[in-house]
């Protein structure tokens, strides 16, 4: 293997691992809790991390895989995940990382599409893959992690055996910066997933602009309840305290699990999604619990906006100096912004609540971006562009060395999401907002979400933001009936379920009072429209948070809000 780093990623971690040798990277639960509130944890250090991930890169190559093949993820987070992947990068391979939630249609549609050259997965990933082989014509380099069947391949214990005996130094394979190291899917949130390629170089700039932000430091405990934030961890020297729970499932996670894992490792760090948070807050406060996370300094939360009101029930349960911070940003484009839990409380939380769209704070070094009049199809060239002054709502765009140049998988996307100018790409972010006086950004829904009416566009955080001020309500989602440009909105509320109606009175009384709040808002005073969900609204399976509307828009009818209900 090559002796010179280059630009590949997987050399930070060679360079953590001298640095700290002995500290842990990662531990997970391989134990049931005990009567004192901890368990046994399975743990590797940065050494035994990079050791590992070293043999499975030699295993690889000297088995014949080259640098620059793609080789699909189909394995459940946890330490082997992190030395897998830390172990393809250092063998130059492409990583292909995809949410096995997004359903089987998308997926094995997105596998296909990506064209992988293999597959590391589980057992059960490697039998479905060997039934749709040809759907993978490409797919020869498959490993198995655990026993083999009937598909052939190699274990993975086979590879870091075969990489054990081979006797030269390891050192990542050397990359450049524009060099592709991985391709990740977006949600499908607002279409078809997208494969993003990732390079080197936007690994760089993330891992540089997330840690100089934030202040992380070598020596960090982070709580990771979004698993794929381990992988940054470990090229800054922070330990991944994996938490007992189904990270498919954030939404449903149990906060004693969560208490016990921060007691236990004091942990400093914790990054989960906000359905996560806002479980946990609600818990503590049913089960009336005094700080349960003591020792937590730092929060991130990201995937949607976090409400003022759960931001300032959680500082009550963490450290009172910590900072909570919300980074902004897609698959696409992430880091993009932030914002931290005081000025939100403070001061863009009540204008959210009013209809003024969500704050998601000031640009990240190198960002740069624009607001340019909504253009739903192509703009090829930048001096398509229209540049809207501040204040006026219009379509995110964002450049800088975070932000990826190209899709992969749908590269007909390209010409929608990306705009050239000179040397350099803009990415069309699909959000829809404005910049304010002090060049924050106000985040106002998905473009695809807006509802164009005959006489005015409606955007769904604005309006959603009124009724989910109403104590009984969770969530709530505009939709749009009918044809762009003669849409009848709609607004699906969905409750917290012990605010769930059991009577038809009850129910009609709680869509008064939501009748009456909307027409104390200019934004929408005209909504009458006004539905209450009887099951949870569709989410993504990454945060839990973001609404699936396209799917809201197809189980829904007109005929189901013929009259405007009544104030009662």
């Amino acid at each position: 293997m090559a002796t010179e780093l280059g630009q590949n990623i997987a050399g930070r971690l060679k360079v953590v691992a001298s640095l700290m040798p002995s500290a842990v990277a990662v531990a997970q639960p391989d134990g049931p809790v005990r009567e004192d509130g901890t368990r046994s944890y399975s743990v590797s250090t940065f050494q035994s991390l990079d050791r590992r991930s070293d043999e499975i890169a030699k295993g690889l190559l000297d088995w014949g895989v080259k640098p620059g093949m793609r080789l699909v993820m189909l394995v459940p987070f946890g330490g082997q995940f992190i030395e897998l992947v830390f172990g393809l990068l250092k063998a130059g391979v492409v990583v292909v990382l995809i949410d096995p939630g997004m359903g089987r249609k998308h997926l094995i549609k997105c596998l296909s599409d990506s064209e992988p050259d293999g597959f590391v997965g589980i057992p059960k990933a490697q039998a479905t893959r060997c039934m749709l082989r040809g759907r993978f014509p490409k797919a020869i380099w498959n490993v198995t992690t655990g026993r083999r069947w009937f598909w052939g391949g190699k274990t993975l214990s086979q590879i870091i055996a075969r990489g054990g005996r081979v006797e030269n130094t390891c050192e990542p394979i050397a990359r450049e910066r524009t060099d592709p190291a991985a391709v990740i899917f977006t949600t499908g949130s607002t279409g078809p997933p997208k494969g993003v390629l990732y390079t080197h170089g936007t690994f760089h700039a993330q891992i540089d602009r997330i840690r100089e932000r934030y202040d992380i430091h070598r020596g960090s405990k982070d709580l990771a309840c979004f698993p794929l934030f381990g992988l940054f961890d470990a090229v800054m020297g922070v330990t991944t305290i994996i938490p007992d729970m189904d990270p498919t499932r954030p939404a449903s996670v149990n906060p004693k699990r969560l208490m016990e894992a921060a007691t236990q490792w004091e942990v400093d760090q914790a990054f989960g999604s906000p359905a996560l948070w806002n479980r946990v807050v609600r818990w503590c406060e049913e089960n009336q619990t005094k700080r349960p996370f003591p020792t937590l300094k730092r929060v991130l939360s990201a995937g949607a906006p976090v409400p003022a009101s759960t931001l300032k029930s959680l500082r009550a349960l963490i450290d009172p100096e910590a900072m909570i911070v919300t980074p902004y940003g897609s698959t696409e484009a992430l880091p993009i912004a932030s914002i931290e839990s005081r000025e939100i409380i403070a001061e863009t939380g009540p204008a959210a609540e009013k209809g003024k769209g969500t704050c998601v704070g000031s640009r990240f070094e190198g960002v740069e971006w624009k607001v340019i009049e909504i253009v739903d199809g192509p703009l090829g060239d930048i001096s398509e562009t229209n540049e809207l002054s501040r204040g006026k709502i219009g379509e995110l765009m964002v450049s800088g060395p975070m932000v990826t140049e190209q899709y992969v998988v749908r590269a007909d996307q390209n010409a929608v999401h990306k705009v050239k100018d000179q040397d350099r790409i803009w990415h069309r972010m699909g959000d829809v907002g404005y910049l304010d006086q002090r060049d924050r950004f106000w985040f106002c829904g998905r473009k695809a979400h807006r509802v164009v009416c005959q006489n005015r566009v409606l955007y769904t955080v604005p309006c959603e933001a009124v009724f989910n001020a109403h104590p009984k309500v969770y969530r709530s989602a505009l939709i749009g009936l009918g044809s762009a440009g003669d849409q009848i909105p709609v607004i699906l509320v969905e409750l917290f379920p012990e605010f769930q109606p059991r009577s038809t009175e009850e129910r009609r009384a709680i869509e008064g009072e939501l009748q009456n709040l909307a027409k104390r808002n200019p934004l929408t005073r005209r909504l009458e429209r006004i539905g209450i969900r009887d099951e949870p609204l569709p989410v993504d399976i990454r945060h839990n948070s973001k609404i699936f509307r396209e799917k809201l828009a197809t189980e829904i009818k007109l005929e189901d809000f013929a009259k405007p209900l009544s104030n009662g």
